[in-house]
């Protein structure tokens, strides 16, 4: 249980803050995976504090512990926060609402876009499935039995975005090297896989590891915020030479620091980069409502080092997903098959 599960919306407020007064507050509502998830909740609060350290601001956040608390922490910052950052897909319907019945409220909401824009409200959203094709093209040329896992959380696009480009860069890598890794877990076409059906459960993120491991797969991504955790936990019992582990959102080496040897990389969705941007917006009159797409170009998507695999990773693999990348950039490699 999270401290501000214990102590509530007042402890919340408070606990999110670091000044008594500030010219200018930025608050966030986190989805259910909490604020310290070590992934895409704890990123974007990342970006959020590097802008009260750059800039003094204030900054507050409230966790949401179900789908119900959307609504009412959302509306608990209205009037309360020069800009309000929502985090997660989920909360779309609940953004959406609060902006138009406070349309000189400012909003951005990580992973998601609205179609038609909102005036008062900045969609955050990236070419995850740019990352993950690098990484899934690194996975089917270090697999030794060529075997690859996903699985995600819920199906919905900033979760299964990562899992089709997993699968069509090991597919490119078979088209070139004319070998047969098959990832098991997701199918792009017919949009159906394994999901565990939350972002909080690490005993589902070994079940499912598990049973992707005992299916033949050496290296498995969960796209499942701290759900992946489990599975680390497992590649750390059983052994790396047995099943390595992909991160998302964040570098897991960094966050998951007493499984860090387990990752042989992440799939890094830079929210934290793309919140500042729309902060520093709101600061000094830029804002408006829209889009902000992060890339591979803009580095607002990318892969995490290698860590302590870079010794494992052959050099002549490394210097092709550098061309892959490039590639995906100048637009002559498409990531959609």
């Amino acid at each position: 249980m999270t401290f501000l599960s214990k102590f509530g919306l007042a402890a919340a407020l408070v606990a999110g803050s670091v000044t008594a007064a500030s010219a200018f507050t930025a608050c966030q509502v986190t989805d259910v995976g909490g604020i310290d998830d070590a992934g895409f909740n704890q990123t974007a609060w990342k970006g959020l504090e590097d802008v009260k350290t750059s800039d003094g601001i204030e900054g507050r956040f409230l966790e949401s512990q179900a789908e119900t608390d959307y609504a009412p922490n959302i509306n608990s910052f209205i009037g309360q926060c020069d800009v309000i950052i929502t985090v997660g897909f989920l909360m779309g319907d609940a953004t959406k609402a609060a902006a138009e019945a406070n349309p000189d409220q400012k909003f951005s909401i990580v992973d998601f876009a609205y179609d038609p824009t909102i005036p008062n409200v900045v969609g955050q959203v990236y070419a995850t499935n740019q990352g993950g094709f690098l990484a899934g093209y690194l996975a089917a040329g270090m697999s030794k039995t060529g075997v690859l896992g996903t699985f995600g959380g819920i199906n919905i696009p900033p979760v299964t975005d990562f899992m089709d480009g997993f699968v069509h860069g090991a597919n490119l890598y078979n088209e070139r090297h004319g070998t047969e890794v098959t990832v098991l877990g997701w199918n792009p076409e017919s949009k159906e896989g394994l999901f565990t059906g939350n972002f909080e459960s690490l005993d589902d993120g070994r079940a499912f590891a598990q049973n992707l491991y005992d299916e033949g797969a050496d290296i498995v991504m969960p796209v499942a915020g701290p759900v992946g955790l489990g599975s680390a936990a497992l590649a750390d019992e059983l052994g790396t030479d047995a099943l390595k582990i992909i991160g998302v959102d964040a570098d897991q080496y960094m966050t998951d620091t007493e499984k860090q040897h387990v990752y042989l990389t992440s799939v890094l969705k830079r929210m934290d980069a793309t919140v500042t941007q729309v902060i520093k917006s709101a600061m000094d009159g830029s804002f408006a409502g829209g889009l902000v797409v992060g890339t591979l170009e803009n580095d607002g998507v990318g892969l995490a080092p290698y860590h302590a695999f870079e010794d494992a990773v052959p050099a002549e693999l490394k210097a092709e997903i550098e061309e892959i990348k490039a590639g995906i950039i100048d637009g002559s490699i498409t990531v959609g098959g």
